[in-house]
């Protein structure tokens, strides 16, 4: 048995395996289109073998069929162009609103016990639950679907506001008091970039937050958008329609979520 493991002189001859390269994960394109591609084959399968009824999920070859028919028809733009309004009025809303009062809340002790408690006991009622107050208050157009989308996104984005404001190191905001900089400065400066990674994680969940709730408030008193589209759908039992609405979804999801990804490195250049 070799005891070349035991010489100390040896041992400290031999090369270090560098190790310190940090947790950087990297994306990988084809891995993700790959999974989609698979998930579709298996899917195709089922519903050509039988083992999934077509009545009860339509197989991608007719899912595909009539997302084209919608797309010929120009009926898919309608839908599409209704939702879009909907979500970014909406988000908006709610963004803005969030981040304004997220940052009072991480700045100003004023705020923040007050804040917090009303955020606690509100963020945990689902807000589809008030969709028929909001109706009633501003009636059944828009305002009322803005106001529900906007309901929504404005918690998540009020917790990760000032999560984000709270991680931020005080050491530096003191820094910049001791150099006499002024509280627009500070927050500009120093918090903001501190606190925006947090922000824009928030984003990624509002968004979905926001779509979940888009399709809820078009399923009621909405003649065009694609929660309309779903809803009349699966009242005639037109699955594969149906199936196509919830497709458009998927990808208006991962639009937005690629737009994310885009802000998220143009603002974070820095890092």
């Amino acid at each position: 048995m070799s005891l070349d493991h035991l010489d100390p002189v040896k041992s400290m001859n031999e090369p270090v395996r560098f190790r310190a390269v940090g947790f950087n994960p990297r994306s990988n394109p084809l891995a993700a289109w790959g999974s989609f591609v698979v998930l579709i084959i298996l899917w195709q399968i089922g519903c050509s073998t039988g083992f999934i009824s077509e009545l009860a999920m339509p197989s991608p070859v007719a899912v595909s069929k009539s997302l084209w028919q919608l797309i010929v028809s120009g009926e898919l733009w309608v839908h599409l162009a209704a939702s879009g309004q909907r979500l970014a009025v909406g988000w908006v809303l709610g963004t803005v609103a969030g981040l304004v009062v997220g940052f009072l809340v991480g700045m100003f002790s004023w705020a923040r016990s007050p804040g917090v408690a009303l955020v606690s006991a509100l963020f945990p009622i689902p807000k589809i639950a008030l969709l028929p107050l909001f109706i009633i208050w501003f009636g059944i157009g828009e305002p009322s679907k803005f106001a529900t989308i906007g309901f929504g996104v404005f918690f998540p984005t009020v917790i990760n506001t000032f999560g984000g404001v709270d991680n931020v190191a005080r050491n530096l905001i003191r820094m910049g008091q001791s150099f006499d900089m002024s509280t627009w400065s500070i927050v500009r400066k120093i918090i903001l970039p501190g606190a925006l990674p947090t922000i824009l994680s928030g984003f990624r969940i509002s968004s979905s937050i926001a779509i979940i709730l888009l399709v809820a408030a078009e399923m009621i008193g909405a003649q065009y958008g694609i929660g309309a589209l779903i809803l009349s759908a699966g009242s005639l039992y037109q699955t594969d329609q149906l199936i196509a609405g919830v497709v458009v979804l998927s990808v208006f999801g991962l639009a937005i979520s690629w737009l994310l990804g885009r802000l998220d490195k143009w603002l974070l250049s820095w890092r």
